[in-house]
């Protein structure tokens, strides 16, 4: 499988795309997330954008209620929704139309445009591609037991990201199971879906259906 970020994502659908520019794997975009957000946000047209607190910057018709709690460097694009309780700890790009729900944590992520996490979901040190969606309870574990550096594992193919805390790439339509566990270093494809309580590691190829680790098949 190719884990390109050409191959997993449409850059056209984030007000994020300027971040990927010069990068090939998707995860080298983690460590920019921050600064990128900081250099965008005072530039963001006034008419269609406030700083609604320190570094976070919201489209006016997006929908924020007042028991979220948002801490910068974010940017919410328009007509996103910041629903009851939810937690963005900082690094957060939400994308047009998404979706950010209940009790929903978010930390260091890009949430392309019309993603949704709309219940009890952890997101961090992710990239989230357009469409993509995570059933209630699923989360990303974005730091190996043992503390090491992660490393994606595609078949043969080992890509060293010498980064500590790094959850999951999902691809643009992907579909995750609730109460499913995308363990660090996760890369799954374009159009691919995640049955409910699965355990993923690894890559999961564009087009496929993740039963378990040892049945995974072609969307027919």
């Amino acid at each position: 499988m190719d884990v390109r970020i050409s191959a997993l994502l449409d850059t056209s659908k984030t007000i994020a795309a300027e971040l990927f520019t010069g990068l090939e794997y998707p995860w080298q975009a983690l460590e920019l997330i921050s600064d990128f957000i900081k250099k965008l946000g005072p530039t963001l047209p006034k008419d269609e954008y406030d700083e609604i607190a320190p570094e976070v910057w919201a489209a006016k018709d997006a929908t924020i209620f007042p028991s979220a709690y948002i801490k910068g460097p974010v940017i919410i694009d328009h007509e996103a929704e910041i629903r009851q309780c939810a937690f963005i700890r900082g690094s957060a790009v939400v994308g047009k139309n998404a979706v950010v729900g209940n009790s929903t944590e978010l930390k260091n992520v890009v949430l392309f445009d019309n993603v949704q996490v709309p219940h009890y979901n952890y997101v961090g040190d992710s990239i989230l591609g357009y469409k993509a969606h995570m059933g209630a309870g699923s989360v990303t574990s974005n730091v190996k037991s043992d503390k090491t550096l992660v490393v994606v594992k595609n078949g043969d193919e080992h890509f060293e990201t010498l980064r500590k805390k790094f959850g999951a790439i999902l691809g643009d339509n992907v579909e995750v199971g609730c109460n499913s566990v995308l363990n660090p270093g996760s890369v799954i494809g374009r159009g691919a879906s995640i049955y409910p309580v699965s355990c993923v590691r690894g890559v999961v190829p564009p087009g496929h259906i993740y039963k378990s680790a040892d049945n995974i098949v072609e969307r027919k």
